[in-house]
């Protein structure tokens, strides 16, 4: 699933690594250069995810490592994962 200007294109395809990162990074609202739940929750509901703000907090919560609340770029894999398992996205390599 290609995602281009926070709207989604198909819900049949794929969205690459970069796309999904590229992607996420217009919703860091304050440019800091991490993904809070807020704003993990803004994102998803753009693709119209329901009980966004729950699955958010699972989202950070399963791929937050140290603990503090957000996702940087060391934690992305993990909320790759998530989004995979969790929300039906399909994210691939290429």
């Amino acid at each position: 699933m290609a995602i281009r200007n926070t709207q989604v294109r198909s819900l049949d395809g794929d969205m690459t690594v970069d796309e999904f990162k590229q992607w996420l990074r217009r919703f860091d609202v304050d440019c800091d250069g991490r993904i809070s739940r807020g704003e993990l929750r803004c994102a998803m509901r753009t693709i119209r995810t329901r009980f966004s703000g729950y699955k958010s907090k699972q989202g950070i919560n399963y791929a937050d490592a140290d603990g503090d609340g957000y996702i940087d770029d060391s934690e992305i894999d993990g909320l790759i994962d998530y989004a995979q398992k969790s929300l039906g996205l399909r994210i691939v390599a290429y």
